[in-house]
């Protein structure tokens, strides 16, 4: 049994809670646990039950209260516990170990954790304290007077215990900890001075010093706009302590203070002297009387063509200002894009644009290359986390301007009050300096415009997951795109976190850990930050867990970061319509898409998908990889599908019938003169917009370049039970299957043939078993092809299918041929041959006659072998059958050459070859090529056979 007053007022069982009923009588258990094994009195029992005049009955009630509360407990054995509710006379008391109470518990682990000796066992005691709060205290009660001094007293107690636990962090160096605790209290608590002093101070020592300032402003406007006072000396204090860069109690400081000494003004007439002309520069002049000191005051000048070198200052001197956070720990890799900016930073007055993706390592990158080349910035370094993509918004202008004029000696008096005013001052002082500016998560380029410094040698040193095309073409920014490390780099970057040995204990692991992170650093970061957590874990283990797509993303959070996160808070920026257009491409089955592609899953038009396309590469979320070619990243396609999963049936049947209409205007362009082979399926939805093909080779390579996608779409087609789309997208792609007919097709025609049957379909069993056979058949496997297609012509004449029936006739044929059957084959050909002409199809007939040529030659009857092949040339255009021409030419060489009249024979032959290979059909110049070497001696059809046979087998 537990009684529990830190959260809701409840008592809790072996069976669960007891129900306690309505809000008064969780006030009465309240007030006597409050005051545990001590009577309470009537009177003080009504006072906490009642906020104003209590009823007549008042003591009926509590007295009616008190029994059933009693009654509850008997009924849950409290007896057994030693908990009794017992009468004194004029009052009550609740006997009850102090044990069962949580809010003694409480305040035990308190005196616990002061009597500890080291800081880590204080956090623990600590952590465990805070544990036993399940929401504010005496929530459900009714709470009169002195219930809420009881709940107003127990939060403060909570609170100063956080405050407490932030401040052992902060002793154990555990600053980051430090800020996530106290970020979430100071939300719920914004005008408490001291957790927003805390949080200050937390986040200043974690090298997060910009946020430390913002933090202040915020929390002073808070307090002047609501409470219409200043900031007391707590936050005076830590704002002051941030500025001078002392690091307090904790660990020390990244940046140290402001540069103050002054510099005296220069003689008029030394032109060489680094000092402004005050006359000259009014603005420059202003800002020397504000600041107290001259502009040199920041630092060492410049130096010029009369200026010595800058020298490293002497013990006791100011330093120049800098306000870099810390650089990142565990860095590795980047050294073409650290060169690049090296040789960005080159320039007059450059800017440098960082951009990328979520997670990707912008921030790390710049802070190493800041914290790498600071002796090229004698006059100082500043930075400002721009916020662009945070839930807490972005700082204001005036707030970033008056932290770098603070910085660079301004007194704060003589900060301007307005924005403009403020940057006038600020490009006044950095002129002629070597200052550097690194401004962090801009979302726009007209913020950075704003704070870029007026100094020629001075570089800016911007980064965004927006591409600021805008900054480029205004001031000349020089892009530095960041892409995910490669496989070697993030195994590197998880030793760097974990230590080389655990990496090296499990390499495949390592790797595999970095390819399921996809090469994002935040994800590398956080399964490092995971594993470093819980050291008997291995690699292997959390690479099994990552491993499953459903839980990936969660797996890559930890504590206040992760990759959902941080891709969230670059979604909630975009319009609508892009955000609409992700969700979709979350449910796309394929590896890369097209503004085709897109349409169809997001249900646009393609002019509309392409302009949220280009939305979304400008937030780096997917990527062009070709003109018109785009992917996205595994992770942000997992969070893509989480944005909208009850579109994923809709989006996945749109791209589906996509790749139906694509694939259908890609095959009858490659064949024009083939018979479709199957009706639309049920539901079908024409996409908006349809491809068109130039030509064949343009239909061919796009088949050829969609080979995967279309596998994949097959695949979740089969998945989803749309059995009928399946076995469609694979059997569309027949002029590619026989163009490549030894390049693996079966696996995938097994799939079609699966998903036919499945679907009870004999229509598409049929023209999926003749497809199937015949590559078989030219794989070598012709008992198996045999078996298969002895059933489809039967299959086909079942479902009235007169052209699928005359297709598999053909290919059974060619298999009794090869299996030495020739009577049956020739047979099988001439049938099929005489449905085709009944049906008029011109096309499968010359297929019918190319076959039954071939069985006529190989029974020695090159005449009528001639005479059906010359037949079916007859019968096709010369220019759209390039493939079966070479094969009909071939033919009618042989033909020839059985004849005896080898010239016209080589001359047929060397036809045929050259058709094929201008054709890029290698499969049919390597057969007239062998009959040509078998009858020539020329040294030019080895070779050109040589050659086919190379890209023939390097094809397989």
């Amino acid at each position: 049994m537990e009684f529990r007053l830190l959260g809701t007022v409840s008592v809790e069982t072996l069976t669960g809670p007891l129900p306690l009923g309505p809000a008064k009588r969780r006030s009465l258990l309240a007030a006597l646990l409050l005051s545990a094994n001590t009577p309470v009195s009537v009177a003080r029992l009504t006072d906490s039950l009642w906020d104003d005049a209590p009823p007549l009955q008042a003591r009926g009630v509590i007295q009616g209260h008190v029994s059933r509360l009693r009654a509850l407990l008997v009924g849950a054995d409290a007896e057994a516990y030693g908990v009794e509710l017992a009468t004194l006379g004029d009052a009550y008391v609740l006997r009850v170990p102090e044990t069962l109470i949580d809010a003694q518990r409480f305040e035990e682990l308190l005196m616990l954790a002061r009597e500890q000796r080291g800081p880590a066992d204080t956090v623990l005691m600590l952590k465990e304290a805070l544990s036993l709060w399940q929401g504010p205290a005496l929530s459900g009660a009714f709470t009169g007077p002195p219930l809420r001094a009881a709940a107003h007293s127990l939060e403060e107690s909570r609170l100063a215990t956080v405050e407490q636990l932030a401040r052992t962090y902060g002793v154990l160096g555990e600053h980051h900890r430090a800020a996530a605790l106290l970020a979430a209290e100071t939300a719920a608590h914004p005008l408490r001075e001291s957790l927003a002093a805390e949080l200050m101070l937390a986040l200043y020592r974690a090298g997060r010093q910009s946020e430390a300032l913002d933090r202040f402003h915020r929390t002073r406007r808070l307090l002047a706009d609501e409470l219409g006072i200043d900031p007391g000396h707590e936050l005076a204090d830590a704002y002051a302590l941030i500025l001078r860069g002392d690091p307090g109690s904790g660990e020390p400081g990244p940046v140290p203070g402001p540069v103050t000494a002054p510099v005296p003004d220069p003689a008029p007439a030394q032109a060489s002297s680094p000092g402004p002309d005050r006359t000259a520069d009014p603005a420059r002049a202003a800002a020397q009387d504000s600041a107290g000191v001259t502009v040199g005051a920041v630092g060492p000048t410049a130096p010029t063509a009369a200026s010595p070198v800058p020298h490293p200052p002497h013990p006791g001197e100011p330093l120049p200002v800098d306000l870099l956070p810390r650089a990142p720990r565990g860095f590795h890799g980047r050294a073409a894009e650290l060169a690049a900016l090296t040789r960005a930073a080159a320039g007059e007055a450059p800017v440098c644009l960082v951009t990328g993706p979520a997670g990707v390592g912008k921030t790390a990158l710049a802070l190493q290359w800041a914290h790498r080349s600071g002796a090229l910035f004698p006059d100082g370094r500043l930075f400002a986390d721009l916020r662009g993509f945070s839930d807490a918004g972005e700082p204001a202008l005036i707030d970033v301007l008056r932290e770098f004029l603070l910085a660079l000696g301004v007194a704060p008096r003589r900060v301007p009050e307005s924005a403009p005013a403020a940057a006038a001052l600020f490009r006044s002082l950095t002129d002629r300096r070597r200052v550097l500016v690194v401004l962090d998560n801009a979302r726009d380029s007209a913020t950075v415009r704003a704070l870029l410094p007026g100094g020629s040698d001075c570089v800016t040193l911007v980064t965004s997951r927006h591409r600021l095309e805008g900054l480029i073409a205004s001031d000349a920014a020089r892009p530095v795109p960041l892409d995910t490390l490669e496989a070697d780099d993030g195994t590197a970057l998880l030793a760097g976190v974990l230590g080389e040995e655990r990496v090296l204990a499990e390499p495949v692991a390592a790797r595999r850990l970095a390819e399921l992170c996809g090469g994002l650093p935040l994800a590398l970061r956080v399964t490092a930050a995971r594993l470093a957590g819980r050291p008997r874990w291995t690699l292997a283990a959390l690479a099994d867990e990552l491993a499953d797509e459903q839980g990936r993303l969660a797996y890559l959070d930890v504590d206040d970061t992760g990759v959902a996160a941080a891709l969230r808070l670059t979604v909630q920026h975009l319009p609508p319509d892009a955000v609409h257009q992700l969700a979709r491409l979350g449910h796309h089955p394929g590896g890369h898409f097209d503004p085709y592609a897109a349409a169809a899953l997001a249900g646009t038009d393609p002019v509309a998908a392409a302009a949220a396309l280009e939305r979304l590469a400008a937030a780096h979320l997917v990527a062009e990889t070709a003109p018109g070619r785009w992917i996205l990243h595994d992770l942000v396609r997992l969070y893509a599908r989480g944005l909208d999963p009850e579109s994923a049936h809709e989006a996945l049947t749109g791209v589906l019938d996509h790749c139906i209409a694509t694939a259908l205007a890609a095959a009858d362009t490659a064949e024009p003169g083939g018979e479709p082979c199957f009706v639309l399926p049920d539901g079908y939805r024409r996409p908006a917009a349809v491809r068109d093909f130039a030509d064949r080779a343009e239909a061919m390579r796009w088949l050829a370049a969609e080979r995967e996608n279309l596998a994949l779409a097959a695949v979740a087609a089969r998945e989803a039970g749309l059995e009928d789309r399946t076995w469609r997208i694979i059997l569309l792609q027949w002029p590619q299957v026989v163009w490549r007919v030894r390049d693996n097709w079966t696996p995938l025609l097994e799939l079609a043939l699966d998903s036919a049957r499945a679907g009870k379909d004999a229509y598409a069993e049929s023209r999926v078993l003749t497809l199937l056979g015949w590559v078989l058949t030219e794989e070598g496997r012709t008992a198996e092809a045999a078996a298969l297609l002895e059933r489809s012509p039967v299959l086909a004449r079942e479902a009235g299918d007169p052209l699928g029936e005359a297709t598999a006739l053909i290919n059974l044929a060619v298999v009794q041929a090869e299996l030495g059957d020739l009577p049956a084959a020739s047979e099988n050909c001439t049938r099929a041959v005489a449905l085709c002409r009944e049906e008029g199809d011109r096309h499968t007939e010359m297929l019918g006659l190319q076959h039954l040529a071939r069985m006529r030659l190989t029974a020695h009857r090159p005449q009528e072998a001639l005479d059906c092949a010359l037949t079916a040339l007859d019968l096709g255009p010369e220019h759209e059958e390039a493939v079966r021409r070479s094969l009909l030419l071939a033919i009618c060489g042989e033909a020839r050459l059985a004849l005896g009249e080898e010239e016209d024979g080589i001359r047929l032959l060397d036809r045929a070859a050259r058709e094929a290979e201008q054709a890029g059909y290698d499969d049919g110049a390597v057969r007239a090529l062998e009959a040509l070497s078998r009858v020539s001696a020329r040294a030019e059809y080895r070779r050109r056979y040589d050659e086919a046979l190379r890209r023939l087998t390097a094809q397989s």
